[in-house]
């Protein structure tokens, strides 16, 4: 499949795309049963999405050529008393990222994540994070970008990317 992929700033009306993709981004091993959708509102993962758009949050969408979002990748702050999965310290924006099953593999992931790098170094920040399953096949692209695990939450890596290097 060839497709063109076009990266553009997500913004507060993307909330519902975020949404499904949030559902998207969970892990599930092959032949494990996906969790409900009510995982959506539980206080964790609920917690990447609630309030999309409030200040310093960012983040970008990856459209076909006709417009179709197939993706997204966000970052957003979290504070030491209401960390993340992927909480390193509160100066270190933690992303999120999904693609639909069916446009994966055709770099829109690394698209994304290179726009969110620059937006974050625009913005000052020195570093991303993320949470992720170590049997995941997405850790290969972190782990090609520079990401760097750091240290396990639960049963998931946590992983940092530090800008400086990119």
């Amino acid at each position: 499949m060839t497709t063109t992929i076009r990266i553009r700033p997500a913004t507060e009306e993307d909330e519902p795309f975020l949404r499904e993709m949030l559902y998207v981004s969970v892990y599930v091993p092959d032949g494990a049963e996906p969790p409900g959708r009510d995982i959506l509102d539980s206080p964790g993962i609920g917690a990447y999405i609630k309030d999309w758009g409030r200040p310093g949050d960012f983040g970008f969408i990856a459209e076909t050529e006709d417009g179709l979002a197939i993706g997204s990748a966000t970052a957003r702050l979290f504070q030491a008393d209401r960390p993340g999965y992927g909480f390193i310290d509160e100066a270190t924006p933690e992303l999120g990222i999904a693609l639909l099953p069916a446009y994966r593999g055709l770099g829109a992931g690394t698209k994304l994540l290179q726009a969110l790098a620059e937006e974050a170094m625009k913005r000052g920040y020195e570093a991303l994070s993320l949470s992720v399953d170590p049997r995941n096949p997405a850790v290969r692209l972190y782990k090609r970008l520079g990401f760097v695990e750091k240290g396990m939450s639960g049963t998931s890596a946590v992983m940092r990317w530090s800008l400086k290097e990119t």
